[in-house]
C-alpha cells in the first residue's frame, strides 16, 4: 500500500480484498474525513444539551471506520461495545475511550443504558439482533440488511413502532451530493424521456470471513445494496425483479479457515422494472477483477449510467464513495462535470445521522421503508433464478427521496 497526496492506493494485482489493507485505508481516510463530515451535526452545538447514548455490537473491521465518526459526532456519547470475541470489544473500547464492554449481546442489553443500537455483526445476524434489541426498547441503526426477509423487515419495523423506537438501515448512498444532483437533474427533466439505467459493483471477494459466501450472505446483499438503493433512490420503487444468480467460485479460501463451500450467490445480474417502461440494470460479484483493486478514493471510472432521450449523466466513483456526476445532453453534447467539490460525504455517516435525528428531529434522507425495499428486491432475484420468473413485488417507499 502507497500513499500519495493524501490518497489511499493499494498493491495493483488480481487478489481476493484483504481486510487489513482495505479496511485501515477506509478508516484512515475516514478519519481524513470525520471532521468535516461532521461540520454539519455539529452547527448546532451550542444548543445541543442532549446526547444519545450509543452501544455498538460488533466490533470487527467496519467498526473500525465507524467508531471514529460516531466519537467525533456531537450527538453521541460512545457508552458500550460488544463482540462475542470479548478482546475485540474490549481493544475497541480502549481505543475509543468507550467506558463499557460486553461479550455477549444479553449483557450488553443488560449493562450500562444506552439509546441506539449499532449493529455491526455478520449480516445473517442483523435480524435476530436487530429483534432483541427492540425488545429492549432501543433504536436501531443496522449494517445491511436490516432484516433476511421483506416480511421479517416489515414485522421488525411494527414492532419498533409499537414499542416507540426507531429502525434505520444501511446503506447511506441517497445523502451524496451526487446523489442530489443527479435526482435534481431528472426532476429538471435534463435528460427527456428515461429509458434505463445501469451500475456495476464487484472485486474479487473478502478472504477474512466465511458468512459472505453462506446462507444469507452472498454478493447482492453486500455489494448489490449500494447500486439497488442508488438506482431506485433516483428511479423509483421497482415493480418487478427478473434476474440470473449463480456461483462462480464453488470453494474460497478464508483466512483462519481454510477452504470453505461457497452456497450463496457471487454472481448477480439484476434487471429492474420501474414501470412506464423505464428499465434498471445492476451488475455485481465476487469475481470482478480491478485494476485499482478496492481503492474507493482513487476510483474515478464511471460506475452508474442513467440515459434518456435527451442526454445521458454518469457517476464517477462508486455510489458508496462517489466523486462527480458527468453530464451530457442534447443542448451540450460534450460531457461537463458537476457535484466535484470536496464534500463531507462518508458511507459510516448513518448511525451518526440517526443520533442527529433522535436529538434535532431532522429526518435522514434514507427510510427503513426504502431499505426494505432493497431487501424484497434481493430475495426476488434470487426466486427468479429459482424460478425463471418475473417476481412482482409488493413493498414500496416514499419518493422522490430528494424534492
Amino acid at each position: 500500500m502507497t500513499m500519495s497526496d493524501s490518497r489511499v492506493s493499494f498493491v495493483k494485482q488480481p487478489r481476493p480484498i484483504n481486510r487489513r489493507i482495505f479496511l485501515h485505508a477506509s478508516a484512515m481516510y475516514g478519519v481524513g474525513l470525520v471532521a468535516g463530515s461532521l461540520k454539519g451535526y455539529s452547527a448546532q452545538s451550542a444548543a445541543v444539551q442532549r446526547k444519545i447514548k450509543v452501544g455498538v455490537v460488533g466490533c470487527g473491521s467496519v467498526s473500525r471506520c465507524y467508531l471514529p465518526h460516531l466519537r467525533a459526532c456531537t450527538f453521541v456519547e460512545l457508552t458500550s461495545t460488544c463482540d462475542i470475541i470479548p478482546e475485540r470489544a474490549r481493544s475497541q473500547a480502549k481505543k475509543f475511550g468507550v467506558p463499557h464492554h460486553y461479550p455477549h449481546i444479553d449483557q450488553m442489553l443488560a449493562g450500562a443504558s444506552f439509546d441506539l443500537l449499532v449493529n455491526l455483526t455478520d449480516m445473517q445476524e442483523h435480524e435476530r439482533l436487530n429483534r432483541r434489541a427492540i425488545e429492549a426498547g432501543k433504536h436501531i441503526w443496522s449494517e445491511k440488511p436490516i432484516a433476511n426477509s421483506l416480511t421479517a423487515g416489515q414485522e421488525l419495523l411494527a414492532r419498533a413502532r409499537q414499542k416507540g423506537v426507531r429502525l434505520w438501515g444501511a446503506p447511506t448512498v441517497v445523502q451524496s451530493p451526487q446523489f442530489a444532483f443527479m435526482a435534481k437533474t431528472l426532476a429538471a427533466d435534463s435528460l427527456g424521456r428515461l429509458a434505463g439505467a445501469h451500475a456495476s459493483y464487484g472485486h474479487l471477494g473478502p478472504n477474512w470471513a466465511e458468512f459472505f459466501y453462506t446462507e444469507g450472505g452472498g454478493s447482492l446483499p453486500d455489494l448489490g445494496v449500494y447500486n439497488l438503493t442508488f438506482l431506485t433512490g433516483l428511479l423509483g420503487p421497482a415493480r418487478s425483479v427478473t434476474a440470473m444468480t449463480g456461483t462462480v467460485i464453488p470453494t474460497r479460501q478464508i483466512h483462519g479457515k481454510g477452504e470453505v463451500t461457497v452456497t450463496a450467490e457471487d454472481n448477480a445480474m439484476v434487471l429492474l422494472d420501474h414501470g412506464n417502461s423505464v428499465f434498471s440494470h445492476i451488475e455485481c460479484g465476487f469475481n470482478y477483477f480491478n485494476p485499482e483493486d478496492h481503492a474507493y478514493t482513487g476510483q474515478n471510472h464511471h460506475t452508474l449510467t442513467i440515459t434518456g432521450r435527451n442526454g445521458v449523466m454518469k457517476l464517477a466513483g462508486y455510489d458508496w464513495g462517489p466523486h462527480a456526476v458527468d453530464l451530457s445532453t442534447a443542448q451540450e453534447p460534450t460531457f461537463q462535470r458537476h457535484a466535484d467539490a470536496k464534500h463531507n460525504y462518508v458511507w459510516e455517516c448513518g448511525a451518526s445521522l440517526c443520533a442527529e435525528c433522535l436529538v434535532t428531529g431532522k429526518e435522514p434522507l434514507f427510510t427503513p421503508e426504502h431499505a426494505l425495499h432493497v431487501v424484497e428486491i434481493i430475495t426476488a432475484a434470487r426466486a427468479s433464478q429459482s424460478t425463471g420468473r418475473h417476481i412482482p413485488l409488493k413493498s414500496t417507499f416514499k419518493w422522490p427521496v430528494v424534492v
